[in-house]
């Protein structure tokens, strides 16, 4: 199924499609020389809003689960970026142990699991399924839809060596993002590889360092193709010590929303944009659709009633918020059957293997659509249509419009490794 492009054919995201299509060299070359100095995340899924004035990430995922709505046109993709990754790491790879999240039994994210199993088995590898839920204390066997399975195993950990019972894997891919913090029987691993590495679990990834970073990565990129980098990133605020169920803090929060509001008032302004400008606040840690609330106006802050405020306390696995960030609010334009939809790139190494559409029938323009009554509807990636058309008429070519998103996606995929850097605590400093 192909989504209706419904942006208008004129305007700021049909000039950036012409110009992306036009600097598809330069692009090309430019990706190429950043992962000369720079390694990208194993894995990574990035959320996009296009409000067809404006194309940009507005969240980045280091540990994506949905790898099962990738449609089997995608597997080729992902099997040859999988076999691309693994050898860049380990080339003599043979056992590849996969950690999922702990206390789930949710069978639509184990069919994430066991298309991951799939993928890197497809890629030459042994692959089993461990985990480290202290609940799982024998060999687990879970049915899912379709008739697949997935047999879960208690991880053993000896000395420096993490395995399961007759198999010891050289690299350990968590496809947990380590929201409720570090465990300690993934701490002192040095004979294996594990990936990604520790330091991008929410633990220590804050989304403001992230955007930091992004800010970085688009003005450069703004620079390549002569454009304003605000066309394709979310300007950003961050507040600290923020207590919504004591109201402490709320003071910051409303001069940073406010602050923010004006500098996109002032962009709307400048390009014509007659749409109403919102902000998301969010927790500046954690993922999976909690903790977010969309503000249009700061003085609605402080009528902000309790379950509102219920809301933003807590985010995935009971933690506390404490840090929100304040995003400039992207409209999304995009529908499926006319319910709201944005798109989701997901990445393994440096290359797009995928995607597909968050779609959202009971959700506005200016809500958030990662919450409960979303559905998933493959993009067309798969095929030709990963291939740009050239000469097509700007906003005309569905292979064009997704040939920008994995652009955009794959910003976001470096602006990650570039916070990654930053924040790794084994990296040499220099003065």
């Amino acid at each position: 199924m192909v989504p209706h492009l419904i942006t208008a054919l004129t305007g700021p995201i049909n000039e950036l499609e012409q110009r992306v299509l036009d600097s598809m060299p330069a692009i090309e070359r430019w990706f190429r020389l950043e992962w000369m100095e720079h390694t990208p995340p194993f894995y990574s899924a990035v959320d996009i809003r296009n409000a067809g004035f404006k194309l940009a990430p507005v969240d980045t995922n280091l540990y994506p689960g949905g790898w099962n709505n990738l449609t089997p046109e995608m597997l080729p993709l992902a099997v040859q970026a999988a076999q691309a990754a693994i050898e860049k790491i380990c080339p003599e790879a043979k056992n590849l142990l996969v950690i999922p999240e702990s206390h789930t039994r949710n069978t639509f994210y184990l069919s994430n699991v066991a298309q991951l199993r799939h993928i890197f088995h497809m890629a030459g590898l042994n692959v089993r399924v461990g985990s480290i839920d202290p609940t799982i204390k024998k060999t687990t066997t879970i049915e899912l839809p379709h008739g697949e399975h997935v047999t879960l195993e208690p991880v053993i950990r000896n000395r420096r060596r993490l395995g399961l019972k007759d198999f010891d894997p050289c690299t350990i891919l968590l496809n947990n993002d380590l929201a409720a913090g570090i465990p300690g029987i993934l701490e002192d691993i040095h004979e294996q590889y594990l990936l990604p590495p520790l330091h991008a679990g929410w633990s220590v990834r804050r989304k403001s360092n992230h955007f930091h970073s992004y800010e970085e990565v688009s003005k450069r990129f703004g620079k390549l193709l002569g454009i304003d980098p605000w066309l394709i990133n979310p300007m950003f605020g961050k507040c600290g010590e923020v207590d919504f169920a004591q109201g402490a803090g709320m003071d910051c929060l409303t001069s940073n929303v406010d602050a923010l509001l004006t500098k996109v008032r002032r962009k709307y302004k400048e390009y014509g944009i007659n749409e109403k400008p919102f902000v998301v606040v969010k927790a500046d840690n954690g993922t999976s659709g909690m903790g977010i609330m969309t503000v249009r106006d700061a003085r609605d802050l402080e009528a902000l009633d309790r379950k509102s405020k219920n809301r933003m306390d807590f985010i995935q696995a009971g933690q506390e918020v404490s840090n929100v960030i304040i995003q400039e609010g992207v409209l999304t334009k995009e529908r499926m059957n006319d319910a709201v939809a944005e798109p989701v790139v997901y990445m393994m190494d440096r290359y797009v293997v995928g995607g597909f559409y968050r779609v959202h029938a009971e959700r506005g323009v200016d809500e958030n659509l990662n919450a409960p009554g979303s559905h998933f509807v493959p993009l067309a990636f798969a095929e030709s249509t990963r291939l740009p058309q050239l000469g097509m008429k700007p906003g005309a070519s569905v292979p064009n419009r997704f040939y920008m998103y994995g652009v955009i996606g794959r910003l976001a995929m470096l602006a990650a490794s570039y916070e990654l850097e930053a924040t790794d605590p084994d990296a040499e400093i220099y003065d």
